[in-house]
């Protein structure tokens, strides 16, 4: 519809006398204003020396004059703005479509099929969840699951955090002033290695011989000439999944591929990619270090491989991307569900795999997300300072208790997860525990218990023997009108979701469907045996159980049977 709408405003624009004119749509913040509106005649103004009113009303008259049945009329508003009405007939044919669709109301296949691999979470071994790591894993598994949605081939990939000089120190702290028997007995074997790992900062401070024996430690490592060191890392590594795997089942997120920065740490690979990066002269010896240099100081140079012959991250991401090529082909996007610190490392990255021929602009995206902080400053799991997400989920589920232990899980899991997809990525949010556990307003109990009430309203016609139907007479009551139109948007927001990589926008219109469905149920009795329009009233009812359910999943937040 939007295309349509469009084509037929540039149309109209023409003929008011605006050459080859960009026309913008929007949505007016009051739905009873229009469905659709426009300032094309506020923009080219000045170019046609008019006042934007009266070019507007040029701009409508010439727009009403064939309108296809989809469109009621346009009118102007205002200084110069232009509203736009759809067809009832239009509405009810969209409120059919979406109860006969049901769950795969707004799915579409605009993705064609393409590639996308998402890569989102990326916890580090040894470390437990924190709050800190719930987002990279709500915002990637929502962005992915969107992308699938509307038809997109999705591979949601886990890369995990499994090498680095972090190991050589927690190696080092283990032996130092650990026990694997006590840790692998332990009820939290790796909260007790991250306070190894803190206690080896607080050491390193005093001793400062504690990094260079930790840097040497990782060079055995990935020379692998130590068999106990290795088993140990590995030890390491089986712990920390079965602790990450009891965090994604109580998140509802899983996986396609899950593998370690280690399986890109080889000399194999890292060799390949010094050789295709020398191939293209990309390589620059500095202090035996070989780094990439952007042409005319883009960005900083990026280390390669370090000058005692070790890899660093961008020698194996840039291996990992390499395997991605060659794995699954052309026409590939990858998208890193990372953090806002990393935005550099990320330009640098795309810019040298441009330099490189593997990707064009636009088919690496780094989707950046804020951190969560204490009003004081960051949580660091270096300084011991942070809240672990296990706690949060378990103090959730207490309060959650509360409305009803049958549901607790789901509301629990709902209000945790929306109070984070609701805001801009981008942003940082101070934690604030009565924040998180809201179970009310712009929160994701909010919204299921919106669904929940309607669902009741279903089950009270069923008993009565009530029948959900849009073929009858369409009540003229304005809380449906606008609750049906506002559903009409659905796809349109899925699909700006996607383009922005920003699940917030779906959020958003939840919100707002969710406020338009509790006014339209306050305002009005919905099943009334002797009113004509009860079926038509249950039938929006229907529409807006499925667009919610539809939107809350693709978050991934389920609707629970009671509240």
């Amino acid at each position: 519809m939007i295309e349509e709408i469009t084509h037929l405003l540039k149309k109209a624009s023409i003929k008011a006398g605006i050459i080859d004119p960009f026309i913008k749509l929007e949505h007016p913040e009051d739905i009873s204003h229009g469905d659709f509106s426009t300032n094309v005649a506020m923009v080219y103004t000045k170019v046609l020396k008019i006042a934007p009113k009266i070019l507007a009303e040029k701009i409508v008259e010439e727009f009403n004059k064939d309108l296809p049945s989809t469109l009621s009329n346009a009118t102007v508003a205002g200084p110069g703005f232009i509203n736009i009405y759809v067809h009832n007939s239009a509405v009810t044919k969209n409120t059919t479509s979406v109860i006969s669709l049901k769950e795969n109301y707004g799915r579409s296949d605009i993705g064609g099929g393409k590639k996308i691999i998402v890569e989102y979470s990326s916890p580090n071994i040894a470390k437990p969840f924190t709050i800190g790591h719930l987002r990279s894993t709500i915002i990637g598994d929502a962005i992915a699951n969107i992308y699938d949605f509307l038809g997109y081939k999705v591979i949601r990939d886990n890369h995990l955090g499994d090498w680095g000089t972090q190991f050589g120190k927690l190696l080092f702290a283990i032996d130092k002033w650990g026990d694997w028997d006590k840790i692998e007995k332990s009820d939290s074997p790796i909260k007790d290695l991250v306070a190894l790992y803190v206690k080896f900062h607080d050491e390193a401070l005093i001793d400062k011989s504690y990094e260079d024996q930790a840097r040497n430690l990782f060079k055995i490592l990935e020379s692998g000439e130590n068999s106990d060191i290795t088993e140990k890392w590995r030890k390491c590594i089986e712990l920390s999944k079965k602790e990450f795997s009891k965090i994604y089942d109580k998140l509802g997120v899983s996986f396609d591929t899950e593998f370690g920065e280690s399986m890109f740490a080889s000399p194999e690979k890292s060799n390949e990619i010094l050789e295709i990066l020398k191939s293209k002269n990309l390589l620059t010896t500095s202090e035996n270090a070989q780094v990439v240099i952007f042409e005319n100081e883009k960005y900083p140079p990026l280390i390669i491989q370090k000058s005692d012959g070790t890899t660093i991250y961008a020698t194996r991401d840039l291996a990992t991307d390499w395997y991605r090529k060659n794995t699954y082909g052309k026409d590939l996007m990858i998208v890193n569900e990372v953090g806002s610190e990393q935005t550099l490392y990320f330009r640098q990255l795309f810019e040298i795999e441009r330099l490189l021929g593997w990707f064009e602009i636009g088919e690496r995206i780094h989707v950046s997300h804020g951190l969560y902080r204490f009003k004081d400053g960051k949580m660091s799991t270096r300084k011991g300072n942070v809240i672990w997400l296990d706690d949060i989920i378990d103090e959730a589920e207490k309060r959650a208790v509360a409305l009803n232990p049958e549901s607790a899980n789901d509301v629990a899991i709902g209000a945790i997860k929306f109070n984070d997809l609701k805001r801009d990525c981008a942003h940082d949010i101070v934690f604030d525990w009565d924040e998180i556990m809201n179970m009310t307003g712009d929160s994701g109990p909010y919204l299921q218990y919106a669904c929940v009430r309607a669902e009741a309203v279903l089950d009270k016609a069923k008993e009565k023997g009530l029948k959900v139907d849009t073929s009858g007479t369409r009540p003229d009551i304005v809380s449906l009108d606008m609750l049906e139109r506002y559903m009409m948007h659905f796809e349109e927001k899925l699909v700006f979701s996607a383009n922005s990589f920003k699940p917030n926008i779906l959020a958003g219109y939840l919100i707002n469907l969710a406020s338009f469905f509790n006014v339209f149920y306050a305002q009005t009795v919905i099943v009334d045996e002797k009113e004509e329009g009860t079926a038509y009233k249950l039938a929006v009812t229907q529409a807006f159980i499925y667009t919610m359910r539809n939107g809350l999943n693709l978050l991934g937040i389920k609707v629970p049977k009671r509240m």
